[in-house]
């Protein structure tokens, strides 16, 4: 087993030489400039790697960039070899991103939220509490608390 620095250090090399091998070394038109390498993962064995993506596009654009860097993947691969001289080149498993979909669930959640916010602080303009100002009791004010 490697040690999580090594994998870490890897895992970043890889990101690297797929990002710069994505913009500059491939000519699949399925890989323009929209693609994005987010992040890459090692395992401990350093025998796979699992790197993530984005597509900015439309479904149709982010099926066609699955499948050109499924067709991609032995030229990255060769050429993460190349860049890293391991005894052993991991295999590359390309993940799509959950990230982008992630942050526009939140953004349609706080949007609701401060819509919610909105509707009470209109609701809570001009209102005025249930009691009195002090609705504690205090000692003397009860005419019932008489001593005999």
């Amino acid at each position: 087993m490697a040690d999580n620095a090594r994998a870490k250090r890897l895992a970043d090399l890889i990101r690297e030489v797929v990002a710069q091998k994505l913009q500059r070394g491939i000519k699949d038109p399925r890989l323009g400039s929209h693609v994005t390498i987010t992040d890459t993962r090692v395992t401990g064995d350093l025998r796979e790697a699992t790197v993530f993506y984005t597509v900015y596009g439309d479904e149709e654009e982010r099926a066609a960039a699955a499948a050109g860097l499924e067709s991609a993947k032995g030229i990255l691969r060769s050429e993460v070899g190349r860049a890293a001289g391991v005894k052993f080149t991991p295999t590359l498993a390309f993940v799509a991103d959950a990230l982008p979909d992630t942050a526009r669930n939140i953004e349609d959640l706080l949007d609701k939220a401060r819509a919610s916010d909105e509707k009470v602080r209109e609701a809570a303009t001009g209102a005025t509490y249930a009691g009195d100002a002090d609705p504690y009791k205090k000692p003397g004010d009860d005419e019932d608390d008489t001593t005999e």
